[in-house]
């Protein structure tokens, strides 16, 4: 095969393969080393014009940040949602918290293996997600307050504590790694910040994003196409 890294416009790295030979099954295995150092998912400073919940981005950079602000059409639950959500004079962080923290409440979790996204009104109806439908739900959320939001897809690992907590939960039993999905939503001065739904948190040092993207089927992990041959 052929291996050629590349640049999607988002700037995520693609790894593109291509197959000279006919084959029978295709097997890919991810062998990832991160370094994993505690952080403070708050540890970030917000424009004094974007302290306060709404604002409004400035022409320039509302122009660069248009494919995350692009809405779809809402249905009745989604607008039931933006209204319940809806906030005036407000820290801005204490409404990004609020946004994760509804959609949280909003949906159980449920691993789903169908591939693809449900719509909003479908996660909205049935009330349970995989991640991705949660965090999907979330960036179109935010985007109906005018909030630039997109798709974060990666890994989630977690770690058992090394050392059990006195006065509160240690976390997982036992170490954890699986694929992920959550959403960032952009604070003028913050920059990018990190929200996971599936949780209710802000995304911390067990998240490692591999693409960002206005849309979750620019993220898909995998793509392609084949041929079919008949031997």
């Amino acid at each position: 095969h052929f291996l050629n890294w590349q640049q999607d416009p988002y700037s995520n790295y693609l790894a593109r393969l291509v197959f000279t030979k006919p084959a029978e099954a295709m097997k890919f295995t991810v062998d990832l080393v991160a370094e994993m150092i505690s952080i403070n998912p708050f540890d970030f400073f917000i424009e004094q014009a974007a302290e306060k919940f709404p604002f409004v981005y400035d022409a320039t950079l509302a122009r660069e940040l248009l494919p995350f602000l692009e809405t779809q059409p809402p249905g009745p639950r989604l607008e039931t949602l933006v209204r319940e959500t809806r906030q005036a004079d407000v820290r801005t962080i204490d409404f990004l918290v609020h946004l994760n923290r509804k959609v949280n409440e909003s949906v159980g979790y449920v691993i789903r293996l169908e591939p693809g996204i449900q719509p909003c009104e479908e996660t909205l109806t049935k009330r349970t997600g995989s991640c991705r439908d949660s965090a999907w739900l979330l960036v179109q959320l935010a985007r109906q307050h005018g909030l630039a939001a997109r798709f974060v897809s990666g890994y989630l690992i977690q770690l058992t504590a090394d050392v059990k907590s006195l006065d509160g939960p240690s976390g997982p039993e036992n170490d954890f790694t699986d694929l992920h999905a959550w959403a960032e939503i952009y604070a003028p001065g913050a920059g990018w910040i990190g929200l996971d739904p599936t949780s209710g948190l802000l995304a911390g040092e067990g998240h490692i994003p591999l693409a960002c993207a206005a849309d979750p089927i620019t993220a898909a992990p995998i793509t392609g196409s084949y041929s079919w041959t008949k031997l």
